[in-house]
């Protein structure tokens, strides 16, 4: 994929994605439909046919040129290496009986939504404000990083919903602790339909945009510092000039999804998306 071939020289290396320590399983593993974001239907399970036989893209360069813009929106956030060379101990899906390669494939989402959580408590450790709850969050981590480490029958078997929910109580309380002390925060906009919404310029410093719908919004000049951004959609958001320094929770392919600028100011842990200086 693209984000994870071009991994930006910052932190958290282990939770990006490392294109040369896997067999291509985004590639593979996952389905995707015919769409303004994929040119075909791709099964779960079946190589893409444009993975070649390194298990790199034959059209990398040119993804969203060639139909393929939702290649370039994604990140495993380090599970494809951890499945491939942990979890499977560097055997190549190519060659392994049909079973243990659908179990590889089975597993690979699994560790992905793992990874992610450890993106986010990585994060929350990072929030001087919420250090009431950081002994906590410790203690999430080295659970989750745990579980990453199973065997395939273990994260076969992993409710990782009910995991998800367990983390995202503490990630709610950082949150909430990290914004508290932001002077004129606004009310709460978790989960809210704010999709084609005309937000120029606004004053969002410390609000909570969990979950928002925030497709082809325009937040042009928008100051989103300190703001709560997991799990918001910004697909084609108009970032250009837009502040988001100190925005937390918020990730690479959510980045890649939407549009900016050179004046868009990002939190260090982020990259530029190339495609927005290209004017794609």
């Amino acid at each position: 994929m693209l984000n994870a071939m071009s991994e930006p020289k910052t932190g958290r290396p282990g939770l990006r994605g490392d294109c040369a320590q896997c067999f291509g399983l985004c590639c593979v593993a996952l389905p995707f439909t015919a769409s303004a974001a994929f040119a075909v239907d791709k099964q779960a399970g079946r190589p893409c046919r444009n993975l070649r036989e390194d298990h790199r893209c034959g059209i990398h360069a040119r993804l969203r040129q060639e139909g393929f813009s939702g290649c370039t929106v994604y990140d495993c956030f380090g599970a494809g290496q951890k499945v491939s060379q942990v979890t499977f101990g560097g055997e190549d899906w190519r060659t392994l009986p049909p079973e243990r390669a659908r179990r590889m494939f089975d597993v690979f989402p699994v560790v992905r939504q793992l990874h992610e959580l450890l993106w986010y408590l990585t994060e929350a450790l990072t929030l001087p404000a919420a250090r009431p709850v950081h002994a906590d969050l410790r203690r999430a981590l080295e659970t989750t990083e745990r579980l990453t480490r199973g065997t395939p029958q273990d994260l076969g078997e992993l409710d990782v919903d009910a995991h998800r929910q367990d983390v995202n109580v503490l990630l709610l309380k950082a949150s909430e602790l990290a914004r508290s002390g932001v002077r004129g925060r606004r009310k709460d906009r978790r989960g809210a339909d704010l999709m084609g919404a005309r937000l120029k310029g606004a004053d969002l410093r410390g609000v909570s945009l969990r979950g928002a719908y925030l497709i082809a919004a325009d937040l042009t000049g928008a100051d989103l510092r300190g703001a709560d951004l997991i799990g918001a959609d910004l697909r084609d958001t108009d970032l250009t000039d837009a502040d988001l320094t100190g925005a937390f929770f918020l990730t690479q392919p959510q980045l890649n999804a939407a549009r900016g600028s050179a004046g868009t100011t990002l939190p260090g842990t982020l990259t530029r998306p190339a495609h927005w200086t290209a004017g794609a």
